[in-house]
């Protein structure tokens, strides 16, 4: 005879067959999405291309070449060459790297803070959800451009200084997001199992809510690196972002832009792979986010 524990299927048993089941649907509802395959394919390019740029680059992005100023695209020089001579196309590949680096690392300050405090004001309530909405109010408050330009301006401009006021002005959005996703999540069942059984409340925190709610977090981060991209690219067209000679999106666009008349070339590419770059990431955030709307199961 065999005993129910014998014959029957643990939790975590149709946890792990639930989870499986997820997946399978999510990648099957991805797929579907042209838009987000599309969105996939543009992210992955520009981020071969920043790992890559050592080898794919042609030239050296910060060696001028006086003699070839301001030379069209060409052969030789397949976006043309700036007004030091410099190949376009080289430069937007190392500066990819900047771009992408700032908007991943930013986006990570941002979840980290915004996930910790999420949590804490989803599952305590009371006085500590208050506090942790004032927060949140007043920084929403302060206008993130604004604060860019006095926090550089006080502090220098360095790679730090961008990562931290990109990260510290987005993280209001995911803290929220993070405690409605924790407030249904904490109703479920085997969160009342847990607790039943005596987990510890890091525990429950850890193990078993935010597996449960980091599904939307990764969609407002896709969007989110966006976002931060083009801000970064504001802060160098505004020449309070990545400094010369480092190549940098925005500068590229800010320099360009007084010689469109006779280089049209130096302010169009760098404003179009921005272009590009943003879409593509936006193609793939809003992509995720329908393969994981669970009424797409139903």
């Amino acid at each position: 005879m065999t005993t129910p524990s014998e014959s029957s299927p643990t939790v975590t048993d149709l946890s792990e067959g639930s989870q499986v089941t997820r997946q399978t649907r999510f990648w099957q509802a991805f797929r579907r999405n042209r838009i987000a395959i599309f969105g996939l394919i543009i992210v992955a390019l520009i981020g071969f291309g920043a790992i890559l740029a050592d080898f794919i680059a042609p030239y050296n992005p910060v060696e001028p070449h006086y003699t070839e100023r301001l030379v069209g695209p060409s052969s030789k020089y397949l976006l043309g060459t700036d007004e030091l001579g410099r190949d376009i196309f080289s430069r937007l590949l190392y500066g990819a790297r900047i771009s992408l680096v700032i908007g991943f690392v930013s986006q990570g300050v941002a979840l980290t803070i915004g996930i910790a405090l999420g949590l804490l004001a989803g599952w305590y309530g009371g006085w500590v959800d208050d506090l942790i909405g004032r927060i949140i109010e007043i920084t929403w408050a302060i206008p993130g451009l604004m604060f860019l330009i006095v926090v550089v301006t006080i502090f220098g401009v360095n790679p730090f200084t961008i990562f931290f006021s990109l990260g510290v002005i987005s993280w209001p959005g995911d803290a929220r997001l993070m405690r409605s996703q924790v407030l249904v999540v904490k109703e479920m069942d085997y969160v009342t199992a847990a607790r039943a059984l005596g987990a510890s409340t890091p525990r429950i925190l850890v193990w078993h809510i935010l597996p449960n709610a980091i599904a939307p977090m990764i969609v407002v981060a896709t969007l989110g690196i966006a976002g931060a991209i083009l801000t970064e690219s504001t802060l160098s067209f505004l020449g309070l972002g990545v400094q010369i000679p480092n190549p940098s999106w925005g500068t590229m666009v800010n320099v360009g832009g007084d010689y469109m008349t006779s280089a049209w070339w130096y302010a169009a590419f760098p404003g179009l792979i921005i272009m590009i770059t943003v879409l593509g990431f936006n193609f793939l955030g809003d992509g995720l986010r329908d393969a994981l709307d669970p009424t797409l199961y139903q």
